[in-house]
């Protein structure tokens, strides 16, 4: 009996490393945005295996290889060492274009780092998860929105103020007209004149 692993949305909020195949590549990259906006990280996307080195360095962060087939088994190999002993790492998103299995039957992807793994393992070809995922990124596509319009309107609200409190400036203000009570007498007398 093998033990179930996380399920995907631990996975994006949780500082596993994890290995993301099937769907996309911009699916997969999706995916690991939204993980980089739950850390409040900038996401580093690494696609040579020169760029693999300087990017496991960061402690905190999100590292996303698109596909790590691409990369070599050399290249595979560090990010093994690192996941094993680096013990200040940054949350890595490794992406695979097809499904693990076949990549591992292929030989382009280490079986010792699918080992690793293989309890944080999200399938996107996996019934129903590619709506689910599209619907979540669509309401947080809006709530941010709406989040950057809200700082945008406090910022012009903060910089209309800091304007007019310059010195210098200005601020001219209508005087108030003053309003005068109608009274009983006052209407009757009125509407006396009229006739």
């Amino acid at each position: 009996m093998t033990p179930r692993g996380y399920r995907e949305e631990e996975l994006v909020c949780n500082r596993s490393s994890l290995l993301i195949h099937g769907g996309t590549e911009e699916e997969r990259r999706s995916w690991a945005q939204e993980a980089a906006r739950s850390f409040e990280v900038e996401l580093v996307e690494v696609r040579q295996p020169a760029e693999l080195a300087g990017a496991l360095r960061q402690p905190n962060g999100v590292v996303f290889i698109p596909d790590v087939a691409k990369l070599g088994r050399d290249a595979q190999f560090a990010l093994l060492r690192c996941l094993q002993m680096q013990e200040e790492r940054p949350k890595v998103v490794v992406g695979l274009s097809g499904a693990a299995d076949s990549a591992l039957a292929r030989g382009t992807l280490r079986e010792d780092l699918h080992y690793r793994l293989h309890q944080a393992q999200v399938d996107l070809q996996k019934d129903g998860l590619r709506d689910l995922l599209k619907q979540r990124w669509a309401r947080q596509a809006e709530q941010l929105a709406a989040k950057q319009a809200a700082a945008k309107a406090a910022e012009e609200k903060a910089r209309a103020a800091a304007d007019a409190r310059r010195p210098g400036t200005v601020t001219r203000t209508a005087p108030k007209r003053k309003v005068m009570p109608v009274t009983r007498k006052s209407a009757t007398t009125t509407r006396n004149a009229v006739r």
